[in-house]
């Protein structure tokens, strides 16, 4: 169903309150909403409810009795898993660094710490790690002992993960919480991707203070490419980025809120030469159209300046709530769009763009003796179907 718009107006109100401080707004927009359910549903999808209980209280909106029971009940419930979950990071970060692991983590209780200065602020999910691969055979015991399980029933021997893995994921059974380790961090998915590893965020780290323990965290300028990478990747099966939620968002918003002092400078060459200079102006487009996030000027008319990135950074504002995560139009492939020409030429002469994958020849059925013929198919594929895989 299309989505209520005085909700979505009231949730954009709530993400640029941060920014703007506008009291009144909120409360003239909660007045207008006659369905609190269709809000609160909104703001689950959009894993924002905890910005919505702050703001509420800290504006005396006027919300129904039953409105505010729940709210308080996702505070506490989000509350207890984001204590949890600091606790176990901080955890497992010193079972590593015991046996002498570097680890980064990264999203998640240590963003809402840094960006958000609020461990609270933000909802929590699971526990992101990045590791080097070459330390996941001693990772994994230390793992299994604090009683996680793999979530892959195949692809690892004994302890160690395939190379062309970027990530494996692990539960614990006895109390849900999950964990996941990464040793690549890359913005377009399939073979030809390029990567960003451990050695990448450890050269520029920080600390930050997690429930009154040190742990290690990205410096400003790689959160900021960390987050526009995670928020404009595209995930074929399910639209599960493309800027499809609010908090995504808003993790961009409050991270340039958090560092005014932010290094433009080397956050945008540093962009330009991992390849993520798109990437980098589309999230910070939305973070100051949609969030209201200050941009100084003459980063942000650098970044109006790429017609793709201000055409991609207005069809996800448009679609934010209508159809999150609907697909740019246009031939060529979402993740192609994100790269720059140069890019863009390098992908399209490598051998492993060219070389055929199993989608290919699921596409046309050709006899044995054709098969070079699927070198000529694979471009037209792609193009035809947008995945850029």
């Amino acid at each position: 169903m299309p989505a209520d718009r005085d909700c979505c107006a009231l949730l954009l109100a709530v993400a640029r309150y941060s920014a703007r401080g506008d009291s009144a707004q909120v409360r003239t927009l909660a007045a207008k909403v006659s369905d609190w359910d269709a809000l609160l549903n909104l703001a689950q999808w959009h894993r924002v409810m905890p910005m919505l209980y702050r703001v509420f209280a800290e504006t005396d909106a006027v919300v129904p009795a039953a409105v505010q029971d729940r709210l308080l009940a996702e505070h506490r419930r989000n509350v207890c898993q984001n204590l949890a979950n600091a606790a176990e990071l901080i955890a497992v970060l010193h079972a590593f660094d015991r046996e002498d692991i570097r680890a980064m983590p990264f999203k998640g209780v240590v963003l809402a710490a840094s960006a958000y200065k609020d461990l609270m602020a933000r909802p929590g999910g699971d526990l992101d790690i990045l590791i080097r691969l070459e330390d996941f055979s001693r990772a994994m015991p230390l793992l299994l002992a604090r009683g996680y399980q793999p979530m892959r029933e195949s692809g690892v021997e004994g302890m160690t993960a395939p190379p062309d893995w970027c990530e494996y994921p692990f539960v614990r059974p006895r109390d849900g919480m999950m964990l996941e380790l990464r040793w690549r961090l890359s913005l377009v998915p399939g073979r030809y991707s390029r990567a960003l590893g451990l050695d990448w965020a450890w050269r520029h780290r920080r600390t930050a203070v997690l429930a009154g323990a040190e742990v290690p965290d990205m410096s400003p300028e790689t959160t900021l490419l960390m987050l526009c990478m995670h928020g404009s990747k595209h995930i074929v099966q399910g639209s599960k980025h493309m800027w499809s939620r609010l908090i995504w968002i808003c993790d961009v918003a409050q991270l340039l809120a958090a560092c005014p002092g932010l290094d433009w400078k080397h956050a945008i060459a540093e962009a330009r030469r991992q390849g993520l200079g798109r990437s980098l102006a589309l999230g910070v487009l939305l973070a100051h159209r949609v969030a209201g996030a200050e941009i100084p000027r003459k980063v942000l008319r650098s970044f109006e300046r790429d017609a793709a990135a201000t055409g991609l950074a207005t069809h996800f504002e448009k679609n934010l709530f209508e159809m999150p995560g609907a697909v740019p139009a246009g031939r060529v492939p979402y993740s192609i769009q994100l790269l720059a020409w140069r890019d863009r030429l390098k992908i399209f002469l490598s051998r492993d763009f060219l070389r055929p994958n199993e989608r290919d020849l699921a596409a046309l059925r050709l006899p044995a003796p054709l098969y070079p013929l699927y070198y000529l198919v694979r471009p037209l594929r792609i193009f035809r179907d947008r995945s850029a895989r």
